[in-house]
């Protein structure tokens, strides 16, 4: 195979094929047609000699040749557009650019009132679009339509860069009218009624079963390495629910310490270490190779840094 030959648009539309596995999305993905795009993946079968997609009755589902080259295709392609990329001056002060960050509503609530703060500062004119977990996709991130993505992550791909923002430890949060607040120790945390929370990762939640301690977390994890278990009345994906719940005089809400004490002012709230070990959570910001040398990104990514130490100090006054 003569590489002089090859059109690199084929390896573009062999790229976005193999993601859709749909010749039609596949077309609108890339704003052509659906017989170019047919034509594309008639030309791809030609050049390695292979169906490249093949219909069944689960739809179109690539070869295991295709599976093998999907890879080293989007690395490829992710090295070239990073290298095409030229260098250009930021300017701050005069930029009325839109950083778009996909983050969880911990990461929004206690990250981004103190990134708010300096950006007003130093950049009146930049806009923050913050999304959720469920809005994006790692494919989104990796293809430089979000700027980053900011939360707890079990496991990334290997091509995106990331740095830990902080580590944070588990509170205890009760209403201050809840009994159990005079004698809180591991016996009345287990005979109470608990409140979780939980959204990491990316895409659309599942229902939750209360007996899949594995996908339960941190919490009840920690709680069946002693054998025991806590007695789940409200799973919700939302922190500030969860912390709103704790209100009712019967709940208890365990979350990371930097969202509890968001309440720690509040008289309504009592704040309480919980009354076993919890392994720390830690915050990430991750974003694509693609952004990785662009000045703005740099100077954004260096604001977050900032934000973030801002916020530890802020909690520690």
């Amino acid at each position: 195979m003569n590489i002089s030959k090859i059109d690199l648009n084929l390896l573009i539309y062999l790229d976005v094929l193999l993601r859709e596995k749909n010749v039609t999305r596949a077309a609108s993905q890339l704003n052509i047609t659906q017989p170019a795009m047919s034509n594309g993946l008639k030309r791809l079968r030609t050049l390695f000699n292979d169906p490249i997609l093949v219909r069944t009755s689960d739809g179109m589902v690539p070869t295991e040749r295709a599976r093998a080259l999907a890879p080293s295709i989007r690395k490829i392609l992710l090295e070239l557009e990073e290298a095409l990329q030229g260098e250009e001056e930021f300017n701050e002060l005069n930029s009325q650019r839109v950083f778009r960050i996909m983050a969880s509503d911990y990461a929004a609530s206690t990250l981004i009132p103190t990134l708010l703060k300096l950006l007003n500062k130093v950049a009146p004119n930049i806009t923050i679009d913050i999304m959720t977990p469920s809005d994006v996709t790692f494919h989104d991130v990796e293809a430089g339509k979000i700027d980053m993505a900011i939360n707890r992550f079990d496991e990334l791909p290997q091509s995106f860069h990331q740095k830990a923002i902080w580590r944070d430890s588990f509170s205890c949060l009760l209403s201050a009218d809840n009994p159990v607040v005079s004698k809180f120790n591991l016996n009345s945390y287990l005979a109470s009624k608990h409140v979780w929370v939980s959204k990491t990762g990316f895409g659309v939640g599942v229902g939750m079963d209360p007996k899949d301690v594995q996908k339960l977390g941190w919490v009840d994890e920690a709680l069946a390495r002693l054998g025991k278990k806590r007695d789940i009345k409200v799973f919700t994906r939302n922190y500030h629910v969860a912390m709103q719940l704790a209100l009712e005089d019967s709940l208890i809400a365990t979350l990371p310490t930097r969202a509890a004490e968001l309440h720690k002012n509040d008289t309504n709230f009592t704040i309480v270490k919980p009354p076993f070990d919890i392994p720390d959570i830690e915050l990430k910001m991750i974003w694509s190779p693609l952004l990785h040398h662009d000045a703005s990104h740099i100077w954004f990514r260096q604001l977050v840094i900032a934000a973030a130490k801002k916020s530890q100090e802020n909690q520690q006054s």
